[in-house]
This record gives structure tokens, sequence and C-alpha cells, in this order.
């Protein structure tokens, strides 16, 4: 999941985006409205995470934008009022969800799933192909029924290619999908992530390379 994390509090924002990346999620952090329109205009977001009273263009117009687009990422309005008004203006907007600060980091975690599988076609949490199974809520992986102790980027990258069900996932897809704007497209990241990922896995080898095209999961 790529996720777009904008709120002016930075120390907030900094440490709500390290845990989800520990999550396996790709996370872009912006610290005003202005820069969040921004990333829309140039990266895909399943997510976009606003506040609702950050400088410059507001959460409240940066959400009307996404709505106004047409674009597939669901918004989650982040704020600290808590009233009922409050809600029903802020869902109004065409926002997803709402949630009213202080949060639990594990709820905004389970929301951001929930909204994650409202993709179309819709997916289900718990996603499965040629013995290996993957437990979005759960956050654990295994194949044939033995546990696979996978690092934050090779969980992503193994959501990404089941998620493809089947069909090749470009390198540059895999680094768009399971990277945030950070990542360096010249970088052997994608190649040595699914490298100890095959390793995890075992045999006999799940994940195969496409010459010049990508890589597909499956037999």
């Amino acid at each position: 999941m790529r996720v777009l994390l904008a709120d002016d509090e930075r120390m907030l924002a900094d440490t709500v985006a390290e845990g989800l990346r520990q999550r396996a999620m790709a996370v872009d952090v912006v610290y005003d409205g202005d820069s969040a329109l921004e990333r829309l205009d140039v990266n895909r977001y399943d997510v976009a995470v606003l506040d609702r009273d950050m400088p410059g263009h507001t959460g409240d117009e940066v959400c009307r934008r996404i709505v106004d687009s047409g674009a597939n990422t669901r918004v989650l309005l982040l704020t600290a009022a808590a009233g009922i008004r409050d809600r029903v203006e802020g869902l109004g907007l065409g926002a997803d969800d709402y949630l009213t600060k202080p949060f639990a980091f594990a709820e905004l975690v389970a929301r951001l799933l929930a909204l994650s599988r409202r993709s179309t076609p819709a997916l289900p949490p718990v996603l499965e192909r040629d013995g290996v199974t993957l437990d979005t809520t759960r956050h654990t992986a295994s194949r044939d029924g033995l546990v696979l102790s996978l690092s934050p980027k090779e969980f992503a990258v193994l959501e990404v290619l089941l998620r493809a069900a089947g069909q090749v996932v470009s390198a540059e897809d895999l680094l768009e999908q399971a990277w945030d704007e950070n990542a360096d497209p010249f970088t052997n990241s994608v190649r040595v992530t699914i490298m100890t990922l095959r390793r995890k896995l075992g045999d006999p080898p799940v994940i195969h390379t496409v010459p010049r095209v990508g890589y597909r999961l499956g037999s």
C-alpha cells in the first residue's frame, strides 16, 4: 500500500510514517496542503491521510481535489475536532473515513487496511496463491503452513505480487508500490529484495523472473 501522509505536526507525522513503514507501507510525508497537491499530481496513492487544518490548502480542500479528480485514492481525514457536526462535515466532503486526534496507532493501521480493501475489484485481507498465504491484517506470511519471517519491504513486495494474481509485475511498478518517493529509481533494491524473498520462500521457487519484463508469483 502506498500512503500520502499530510500533517503540519511534524513530529507526529514523522513518527506515524515510521510506524506505517514498519507495517510494510510505502509512505510519503508532507507538512502542508500545497505539497500534498504536488505529490498527488505526480504519484499514485492508495490512501491519503490528511490533517484538516494544514497551512496552505487545507485538508478539506485537498480532499475535494481528490474527489473531483475521480482518482481511486481513498481519503482519511485527521482532526482534533471530535464533534458530530465536524465528522458529518468531513464525510460530506467525500472523505472515506474520519479519525480524531489523539488516536491509537493500531486503530489508524486498521482503518488504512480497511480503506485499501475498497479498491476495484475489492481484495480480501488474506491473500493466497500456490501455498503462499499473506494476512495483511495480522501482518503474517507463510508458505505451506510454515511461518515466514519477512522484513517490512519483503512483506510489501510479496503483497504486490500476490495482488497481481499471477500477472507479471515490472520492477518499476514494484518500486512505485512498495517504496516511497525517496527510493532511487536506479538502485538494485528491487532485485536484492526479490532475491532475499525467494530464499525465505524456499523450494520449489514460486517467484519467477520474466526476462526484460518483471516478476510474477505462481507455478
